[in-house]
């Protein structure tokens, strides 16, 4: 239905559930208006980070979501100082919610994605939103739109055609791409866990910072920091390579930590060895800080590259599809809890594994960097995977681009009055019988 209409629907039903868990009066009906809460909360996530990718310009797309994260780190700084002001847990979810009340104003401000209208041949609105940026922008629309307005009205009468995520099945490269994207980020925020777990402690007694605040603040300062690194190595590597990098980090500090700790407790046990328990503890606080700083870099990327090469026509699926998977992988945090922390190394050894397979999947994923969005499944099938390093000068890509790519329909024709070949001449010289 649109991105605009999922915005103002997840924005006006999470505020009214939102306003009513504060006057919850058991546990069951707190617990099920937050899950509804939480399910329009992501609703609004997903079309506003729609939105931003399709308004953005190429060269500016990462640059924007990068701005909406550290805003969304500012936000979880103020958290815990907006909670030790309001004391009651009820003022604090009232003051929390009612902020939302302002995004009620972005169904005038922001319109509909016009590259969204556009994709799915929904030609009228299209028509009516251009010219509305017209008049608010003041441009002369007889010079400036005179080429786009009649190809419009020539398609006006075509119906619209939406396209379900479903479709993606029958695709060659994009289902592989998605599915690619949707096990980084499920591996990227699950193993995320395991390593904030390593770094508190395996139980609740033994925690290094023995601190709420400080725990919350580590772990909020770790995730700036990885917002703030992924800025330049994006930059410079690009989607692919950034994501390959962040991955192989999270990787080696898991292996390490599983590996090379064990180890040095086997080694720590010796009578002679010198070694204490203390040792074991920093090698495992360096480890994780390292493993919580890459993970949360490699599920931020995957959402970010999800969203840059899925076509217009199905980006929304593929973009819940990707954010599903990340919850997906933050669902592993209560499930291990439940379990009173048993199968802990094992459930770091399954994401560890997961870790080293991704590394061989990003390499078959395209680069986005500098690209146009795809609009429709056939552009997505074009993005083609290109090699890591660029090509030297004078040498012959062995995968072209669509953009690369070249009609060669009138080669025959022009080789053959160059060469002052006849048409009842083959091509050996000879003529036919």
């Amino acid at each position: 239905v649109g991105r605009r209409p999922v915005l103002l629907f997840s924005v006006i039903f999470i505020l009214v559930f939102g306003l009513t868990v504060a006057l919850s009066v058991n546990v069951t009906m707190f617990s099920t208006l937050r899950f509804f809460e939480g399910f329009c909360l992501a609703g609004i996530v997903l079309s506003l980070y729609a939105l931003r990718i399709e308004l953005c310009p190429p060269g500016h797309r990462f640059m924007i979501t990068m701005v909406a994260s550290f805003i969304e780190m500012a936000g979880q700084f103020l958290m815990p100082g907006l909670a030790a002001l309001c004391r009651d847990w009820q003022v604090l979810q009232a003051v929390i919610i009612c902020p939302f009340l302002l995004m009620l104003l972005y169904w005038v401000i922001f319109p509909e994605s016009l590259r969204w209208l556009m994709a799915t041949q929904q030609f009228e609105a299209s028509k009516e939103l251009i010219f509305q940026l017209t008049r608010k922008n003041r441009m002369n629309t007889e010079s400036d739109i005179k080429g786009v307005v009649p190809e419009l009205e020539k398609e006006i009468a075509r119906r619209p055609k939406k396209v379900c995520i479903v479709k993606v099945v029958g695709t060659r490269n994009l289902w592989k791409n998605i599915v690619v994207l949707c096990v980084n980020s499920l591996t990227g925020y699950g193993i995320h866990h395991c390593f904030a777990k390593s770094m508190m402690g395996h139980e609740a007694k033994m925690t290094i910072t023995h601190n709420f605040y400080a725990d919350y603040y580590t772990m909020a300062g770790i995730a700036l920091a990885s917002c703030l690194a992924m800025c330049p190595v994006v930059g410079f590597l690009g989607r692919r390579g950034g994501l390959l990098l962040f991955m192989i980090l999270t990787a080696l500090a898991s292996l390490l930590q599983l590996g090379l700790l064990n180890l040095i407790g086997k080694y720590s046990q010796l009578p002679d060895s010198g070694m204490s328990d203390s040792v074991k503890d920093k090698f495992s606080t360096a480890f994780s800080i390292v493993g919580m700083f890459s993970s949360h870099a490699v599920g931020s990327l995957s959402v970010f590259f999800c969203a840059e090469i899925t076509p217009t026509v199905i980006r929304g699926g593929g973009l819940g599809l990707v954010l599903a998977s990340a919850g997906f992988g933050r669902l592993t945090a209560p499930i291990m809890e439940l379990h009173n922390q048993k199968g802990y190394f094992l459930h770091h050894v399954i994401f560890a594994c997961c870790t080293l397979i991704c590394i061989i999947c990003i390499l078959l994923l395209p680069e986005s960097k500098n690209q146009n969005l795809p609009e429709n499944i056939p552009d997505g099938e074009h993005y083609t995977r290109q090699p890591l390093l660029p090509h030297k000068k004078g040498e012959q890509p062995l995968l072209l681009t669509n953009s690369e790519l070249k009609d060669y329909s009138g080669l025959h024709d022009s080789a053959a009055v160059s060469d002052g070949i006849s048409e009842n001449t083959t091509a050996n010289g000879m003529k036919p019988m």
